[in-house]
């Protein structure tokens, strides 16, 4: 019974306050009840009143008719601290999986000041804003992350108790727009990638036949078998040998290279090479079913491959426009429909 009437009253919100990433507060959206204290208070009154009564005392009559009043303007108050806020989502954060992911937002309040305003989204608050009157203020709010993909709070909590902390007035905010959560970075096994550069691979062979091979240091998670244990023990010096005949083009990060793994793992594994291929400002590519980022360098070619990454195989949130984020179709285009959405922002 509980939980009927709580999907039955929350329905009724959805349809009263509908998404958007812009909304002014009115008496249509602006709710009001009293709080703890103010009911505390409204029942000492209520005591003071029988008192009067039954004593006939003018003065206890003066002392509840003038608490009432106060009572009764600390209401029209605090609906009014709220009334006239014109809030919207300005931008929605991006960051890794069991993260704060932060959403800025810009408060307006064209009639009046705006007091002591709080802002809350699940186990997050931003207490005690100020909202100067034809003004604008930014404020941020950090929103729980728990899983990769996308994150569109469903309520942002916006609520006021100004000024005698009698009454809360409140209402929400419902973003259309999502953030972007990105897979926990793991560290990946050295595995050999399936994707070759073309060009690359027919001058990557010696004259003789053999494969060409690269030396760069060593990494937590390499093969034993690659490590240089002659030049180690010559000098101290841990490195590894990357043989492109066995690993493909040097430049791709791929999702097949993890054969046997669990998707959720593959993409951490991905995150986790996006990561030290641009701390080491190094070139690479991004290898998907479906989608290919060409190789490039650079912070912008960075947060690309990390969206690819958060995104993949998920569908966008109702109310916003999708995007690729790959530059051309990979050889898996033919996912079921269930992955329709990868790649895309």
């Amino acid at each position: 019974m509980v939980k009927l009437i709580r999907d039955r009253w929350q329905r009724w919100v959805n349809r009263r306050i509908p998404r958007s990433d812009q909304r002014s507060f009115g008496q249509r959206n602006i709710f009001i009840l009293p709080t703890g204290a103010g009911v505390v208070f409204g029942v000492l009154l209520l005591i003071m009143l029988i008192t009067g009564i039954n004593y006939q005392n003018s003065l206890i009559y003066l002392l509840t008719f003038l608490l009432g009043a106060v009572v009764v303007a600390a209401m029209h108050q605090t609906h009014r601290n709220l009334s006239g806020l014109e809030l919207a989502l300005i931008q929605a954060g991006e960051g890794f999986a069991g993260d704060p992911i932060a959403f800025r937002l810009r408060a307006v309040s064209p009639r009046h000041d705006t007091l002591a305003l709080s802002l809350a989204c699940d186990d997050e608050v931003l207490n005690q804003q100020h909202i100067p009157s034809g003004q604008q203020e930014d404020l941020t709010l950090s929103v729980p992350s728990h899983q990769r993909g996308y994150l569109q709070p469903d309520r942002i909590l916006v609520e006021t108790r100004f000024p005698f902390g009698l009454f809360r007035a409140w209402s929400w905010l419902r973003p259309v727009t999502a953030g972007i959560v990105y897979p926990r970075p793991l560290s990946a096994p050295e595995m050999a990638n399936t994707v070759q550069d073309g060009e690359e691979q027919s001058t990557s062979r010696s004259l003789d036949g053999n494969d060409h091979a690269d030396i760069r240091p060593w990494r937590e998670g390499d093969m034993s078998q690659r490590v240089q244990w002659k030049r180690f023990a010559r000098t101290g010096e841990m490195v590894i040998t990357d043989w492109e005949g066995e690993q493909g083009s040097p430049h791709w990060l791929d999702y097949d290279a993890f054969v046997g793994v669990d998707r959720e793992l593959r993409l951490g594994y991905l995150a986790h090479q996006v990561l030290e291929r641009s701390r080491s400002n190094g070139r690479f590519g991004l290898n998907l079913p479906g989608q290919v980022i060409e190789p490039e360098t650079g912070a912008a070619h960075t947060s690309r491959c990390l969206k690819a990454l958060a995104v993949f195989g998920l569908e966008q949130p109702r109310g916003g426009e999708s995007l690729a984020f790959g530059t051309r179709a990979g050889e898996g285009a033919g996912l079921t429909s269930h992955a329709s959405g990868e790649g895309t922002l």
